[in-house]
């Protein structure tokens, strides 16, 4: 099986490491957090770690290049690596989702999002997409904000979960499984409730 690449698009630097633009950052450190994965590394003007995920190798990719310059860093991996755009997961923040919604797509436009114009604009479109939903400020003019701006701490009850979700269900995405992958995030954050057992009156 050939490997995977995945790549949390965000901002370098401490002063963004919190910011909601950063999400796909975030959600890439913990995947490597709950894996044997290698250390991070400087390469394609980004940071990588090898490991595997459900049995296939797999690539984790920081770009380090601003968000704009995303694509720079992901194509540079992708031809080294010689992988076809279909072995490619982006994980990035969605402000036309609500917050703390989860959805995967191959294709597709952009929606404003620089770094996934930078992406597309190198490889085309043609990859998967983990969006992360970080609602939308309400009003055009203050989108730029919004993303740039830290999770509040009433952020973080949903982020935490999701990003733990979104690591643990991981594997499935190794395997091309969107849909198991996005039921799995989905039953981990909302589990069925146990029915409680009534023992039966006498021998069973």
């Amino acid at each position: 099986m050939m490997a995977l690449l995945i790549a949390g698009l965000g901002n370098p630097g401490a002063d963004y490491a919190r910011n909601r633009h950063n999400a796909g950052f975030m959600a890439v450190d913990v995947i490597h957090e709950s894996y044997n994965f290698g250390p991070w590394r400087g390469r394609f003007s980004g940071s990588l770690s090898e490991g595997v995920l459900g049995g296939r190798k797999t690539y984790l990719l920081k770009p380090m290049t601003w968000m704009n310059g995303s694509g720079d860093s992901v194509g540079a991996a992708m031809r080294y690596f010689k992988l076809p755009d279909s072995a490619l997961v982006v994980i990035h923040d969605e402000i036309d989702l609500a917050a703390a919604k989860i959805r995967v797509k191959t294709g597709g436009g952009d929606a404003g999002h620089n770094g996934l114009r930078s992406i597309t604009a190198t490889l085309g479109p043609d990859y998967r997409r983990v969006r992360i939903g970080v609602g939308h400020p309400g009003e055009k003019t203050k989108v730029h904000g919004h993303v740039l701006n830290n999770f509040s701490k009433a952020d973080e009850d949903w982020l935490v979960p999701l990003l733990s979700g979104i690591a643990e269900a991981a594997p499935l995405l190794a395997d091309d499984n969107d849909v198991g992958f996005m039921n799995k995030v989905a039953l981990l954050l909302n589990p069925p409730e146990k029915k409680e057992k009534t023992k039966k009156d006498g021998p069973e």
